[in-house]
C-alpha cells in the first residue's frame, strides 16, 4: 500500500425510514420519486454515482409520443403513405408476422388497417406531399413496437413485446411527456408543435418530439422532486432488497461511498429504476443470445459507468423473473473513439446517406438500430460515414441546401466537431474529398470527389423517383442540392465517421401495467415496483429510437404513483 494512500472511514451503520425507496436517480427514479410524492408519500431516492442524471442526460433529446394534433398540421409525404399502402396490403396469414407465435398482435393490424381506411376516407381528394395532412395512432405506434422488437434469437426462438406493455406506452406516452412539461421540462405538444415533431435515428415515424435534454433535464428533475420533499442520497448504493415474512419488499440495505451501513425502511415499498447493463460487458455476453461475436471485449458503450445491472441481480436474488435478457442494442452513429453518441452526426436517417469506406451506401439508413449496427459491424473496422448537407429543419422544397459552419447540430456546432476532428466539411465536394485525407474520428478514407458524387446524385435520383432499388429505404429524403450548395461558400456538407456501440439493453425484471415486478410464478411481488431499463418485455429484441425516453417517463410515472399510493 502506498504510504499517502487515503480511504474512506465508514462511520457507524445507519437506519433510515420512508413510505417509498426510489433505487436509481436518471429519468425513471426521478420520474418514480415525484409521482410518489405527489400522492402525498415520505420518498427517499438513492443513486451510487456521485451525480443524478444516469443514461438520460446522455440522451438525445428524443420522445416518441403518438400527437394527433401535432401531426395534423403536417402534411403526409409520398413516402409514409407507400408505408401505410404497405400496411393495408398485409395479411394475418403472412408467415412473416409470426402471429402463430404471437396471436395476440392480430388485432393490433386489424385496428391499424381500420384506422388507415379511416384516415383515408376522411381525407378523399387530397393528395400525399401536397394537401393531405400527418397521420399517427395508437395502433401504428403498437404496430411499429411490435415489428420494430419482432426478432430471431441466436438458439432460433423469436421474441416480441408485451402487447400490455406496448398498449401502454402507446397510450400514455403523450400525457407523460406533458407532464414533464408541467414539471418545467421544455416540450412543444398539440397544436402547434406539428413542424418539430420528426423522426429520430431507428423510430420508424415521424412521433418524436424534442424536449430539453441533457443536464438541464436532470436539473429541472432533481429541483421538481426537492419542491415534492423527496430526499436523494447520492453516492449511496443499493445492495440487497429486503423483505418480510410474507415476502413484502419493505426496504433496502445501502452502503455510503466512505463504506458506511444504511438500512432504509420503506412502508409501501421500493421502486427498482437503476437502468440496464450495458456498462458490464461481461453481463451482456454471459447472456447474449443475439449479437454473438459482433460483441467483443472492445465494444464500446454509450452508457454511464454505473449501469451494470446492479438491480436485476438483487430482484433475481428475491424471486423476480427476467425477459430478454439475451438482447441488447447497439447504437450505430456513435463516436469510433469515445463509444458516445455526441461528436458527430446522428439522429434522423431519413435525410443521410451512410457510406463504407469505399463510398458505396450499404444499408438501408431508416432501418432499426439494429439493422444498422449488423450491416455496419461487417465493414473494415466497423466503421462507416455519414454524409448530411442538411440545417436541422426540413427544407420547405424536401432539398438539403447544405450546413454553415456555426449551424447547431446536435447539441454544438459544425465548426467545433471539425476543430476536434470529429468531422470532414467542405463547401463543395472538391473541398470534402481533400479534408477526408486527413484524420477524423479515428479514421482517413480519403475519399474522392468522383465517388462522393456519384453516391449523392445516385441517391437523389432515388429521392426523386421515391424508389431505393438497392437497399428499399421506405422513407426517402434529404436530396442533396448540390448545385446550390457548390455555389453558395457560406454552406457545405458533412462527412461523420461513426461505429456502433453498446447502447440499451432490453432485458430485465417482468412487470405488469402497473409496473409491479412479477416473480416467476407470475404472482406479483408486493411491495415492488420497476421503470425503465432495469424492465424487460416492452422493447422485446429491439428498442425504436425515442420510445426509450417515453418508457422511463411513462413507466416512472405510473411506478411512483401505485407505489406512493400503497399501503
Amino acid at each position: 500500500m502506498a504510504a499517502n494512500a487515503y480511504h474512506a472511514q465508514a462511520g457507524e451503520d445507519e437506519k433510515w425510514s420512508a413510505d417509498v425507496v426510489v433505487v436509481g436517480g436518471g429519468g425513471a427514479g426521478l420520474s418514480a420519486a415525484i409521482s410518489a410524492a405527489q400522492q402525498g408519500a415520505k420518498v427517499i431516492l438513492v443513486e451510487k454515482s456521485s451525480f443524478l442524471g444516469g443514461d438520460t442526460m446522455m440522451a438525445g433529446g428524443a420522445f416518441n409520443a403518438v400527437d394527433t394534433v401535432a401531426q395534423g398540421e403536417r402534411v403526409l409525404s409520398e413516402a409514409q403513405k407507400h408505408t401505410m399502402d404497405s400496411y393495408l396490403e398485409l395479411s394475418a396469414s403472412d408467415e412473416a408476422l409470426h402471429f402463430d407465435q404471437f396471436p395476440e398482435w392480430a388485432e393490433v393490424l386489424a385496428q391499424l388497417q381500420s384506422d388507415i381506411n379511416d384516415f383515408y376516407a376522411a381525407n378523399a381528394g387530397k393528395t400525399a406531399g401536397v394537401d393531405m395532412p400527418g397521420f399517427d395512432s395508437i395502433s401504428l405506434h403498437m404496430w411499429h413496437i411490435y415489428v420494430g422488437g419482432l426478432r430471431q434469437m441466436n438458439d432460433g426462438t423469436w421474441i416480441a413485446s408485451d402487447i400490455d406493455l406496448a398498449r401502454t406506452l402507446a397510450e400514455s406516452a403523450l400525457d407523460s411527456y406533458d407532464w414533464a412539461g408541467s414539471l418545467g421540462v421544455g416540450t412543444a405538444s398539440h397544436e402547434g408543435a406539428g413542424e418539430t415533431l420528426y423522426t429520430v435515428l431507428g423510430a420508424m415515424w415521424p412521433r418524436t418530439h424534442a424536449y430539453t435534454a441533457g443536464v438541464p433535464l436532470i436539473q429541472v428533475l432533481k429541483d421538481a422532486a426537492e419542491a415534492e420533499g423527496v430526499t436523494i442520497y447520492t453516492e449511496t448504493e443499493a445492495t440487497k432488497l429486503l423483505t418480510d415474512e410474507n415476502g413484502k419488499v419493505n426496504g433496502i440495505e445501502a452502503e455510503k461511498a466512505d463504506g458506511t451501513k444504511v438500512t432504509i425502511d420503506a412502508a409501501n415499498g421500493v421502486v427498482l429504476a437503476s437502468g440496464g447493463y450495458c456498462a458490464n460487458p461481461k453481463m451482456v455476453k454471459e447472456y447474449d443470445n443475439y449479437w454473438g461475436d459482433d460483441l467483443t471485449d472492445h465494444t464500446l458503450t454509450t452508457n454511464v459507468g454505473t449501469n451494470t445491472g446492479d438491480g436485476i441481480v438483487m430482484a433475481m436474488e428475491i424471486g423476480a423473473a427476467t425477459v430478454d435478457l439475451g438482447v441488447s442494442q447497439l447504437m450505430p452513429s456513435s463516436s469510433p473513439i469515445k463509444g458516445t453518441m455526441t461528436d458527430g452526426i446522428w439522429a434522423d436517417a431519413s435525410e443521410q446517406i451512410w457510406i463504407d469506406g469505399n463510398g458505396k451506401r450499404f444499408v438501408n439508413e431508416y432501418a432499426e438500430r439494429d439493422v444498422l449496427a449488423k450491416a455496419s459491424l461487417e465493414l473494415d473496422n466497423g466503421i462507416f460515414y455519414i454524409i448530411y448537407a442538411g440545417s436541422g429543419t426540413q427544407e420547405a422544397d424536401g432539398l438539403c441546401k447544405g450546413t454553415s459552419l456555426d449551424a447547431g447540430l446536435f447539441g454544438t456546432t459544425v465548426q467545433s466537431m471539425v476543430d476536434n476532428g470529429h468531422v470532414w466539411y467542405g463547401s463543395t465536394l472538391a473541398e470534402l474529398a481533400e479534408a477526408t485525407k486527413n484524420a477524423a474520428g479515428g479514421a482517413t478514407p480519403a475519399f474522392t470527389e468522383e465517388q462522393l458524387r456519384e453516391v449523392i446524385e445516385t441517391y437523389n435520383s432515388y429521392v426523386a423517383n421515391q424508389s431505393d432499388p438497392d437497399f428499399g429505404k421506405e422513407v426517402l429524403a434529404g436530396a442533396i442540392d448540390l448545385e446550390t450548395i457548390e455555389n453558395d461558400p457560406s454552406v457545405g456538407i458533412v462527412i461523420s465517421p461513426r461505429k456502433a456501440s453498446l447502447h440499451h439493453t432490453m432485458g430485465g425484471v417482468v412487470i405488469n401495467t402497473s409496473a409491479e415486478v412479477l416473480n416467476e410464478e407470475g404472482n406479483v411481488i408486493e411491495g415492488l415496483w420497476a421503470a425503465g431499463e432495469v424492465t424487460g418485455g416492452v422493447h422485446a429484441g429491439n428498442r425504436l429510437g425515442g420510445n426509450a425516453i417515453a418508457d422511463i417517463f411513462t413507466f416512472g410515472q405510473i411506478a411512483g404513483e401505485h407505489a406512493g399510493a400503497a399501503k
